[in-house]
């Protein structure tokens, strides 16, 4: 009996501890769900025995490939589109504290509103389409941006614009060569965030009417009815959103240990 209990606990040893709480949150979502005591054909549909076969059909089939290549095609956009916007902004308010505080009571207030306020507003400007789209991402996403970069300007070694100033560097040299190498890990610190909040944002803006993406093959599925591919797509939102998370860590962790 002693020898069976050591070998339980070295087995227990080599499992990773991320994988013991997906095996307790999978079991516990079996529980609720089963088809073996759940009579009621919906709750059924849930399961996970149902919604791994829908996943593998969907991906036996590639149906669902078109609908990730959409979905990452707008994601990467509004990314693009929010650092445009909010890296040379951050720079600017960390390089001026004046317009630092002229600003940040009105950027605070906007901030505070949940980009899916935005929708009736971006549908009206802008019409059916890709271009609400990456209006709601990109200012669901330039916030992070924009404060992270504002925090890592104001925190380079003030030494160093100096010694930038005493070679007559010129204020776009001494940006280029010493403020954006400084503030790397402050950008991809803001670009992580921005991406987390892009891919919570991008299912709900993809139900504007769009005819393609994951957002709208939820709606699609919840029209048909098929309510374990629903649940194959939702386990799929939240794989690609973890593999993009751990993609930025990895570059994170990459950068500030080089």
């Amino acid at each position: 009996m002693t020898q069976t209990f050591t070998l339980l606990h070295r087995f227990k040893l080599k499992i990773p501890l991320p994988f013991w709480g997906l095996a307790v949150g999978l079991f516990i979502w079996w529980l609720l769900t089963t088809p073996l005591w759940h009579h009621d054909p919906i709750v059924a549909d849930f399961s996970p025995e149902r919604t791994f076969v829908a996943l593998l059909q969907l991906f036996s089939t590639g149906t669902i490939f078109s609908h990730i290549a959409t979905s990452l095609r707008r994601v990467l956009v509004g990314l693009v589109a929010a650092i445009a916007l909010g890296v040379p902004l951050g720079i600017l308010l960390g390089l001026s504290r004046p317009l630092d505080q002229a600003t940040s009571a009105l950027f605070q207030f906007i901030r505070m509103i949940s980009p899916l306020s935005w929708m009736p507003l971006a549908v009206m400007v802008l019409g059916i389409g890709d271009l609400p789209v990456y209006f709601l991402l990109t200012i669901a996403a330039v916030w992070p941006l924009i404060l992270n970069t504002t925090a890592g300007v104001a925190a380079v070694d003030r030494r160093w614009l100096l010694l930038s100033r005493s070679l007559c560097a010129t204020q776009g040299e001494t940006i280029r060569r010493v403020i954006i190498p400084a503030i790397i890990p402050h950008l991809l610190t803001g670009v992580r965030l921005a991406i987390g909040i892009i891919w919570i944002v991008l299912v709900p803006a993809e139900m504007l009417g769009v005819s393609a993406g994951l957002g709208y093959y939820i709606l699609d599925t919840r029209d048909r009815l098929a309510y374990s591919e629903l649940m194959a797509v939702v386990l799929l939102i939240g794989a690609i959103g973890y593999l993009l998370d751990g993609g930025l860590r990895l570059v994170y962790h990459r950068w500030t240990h080089l």
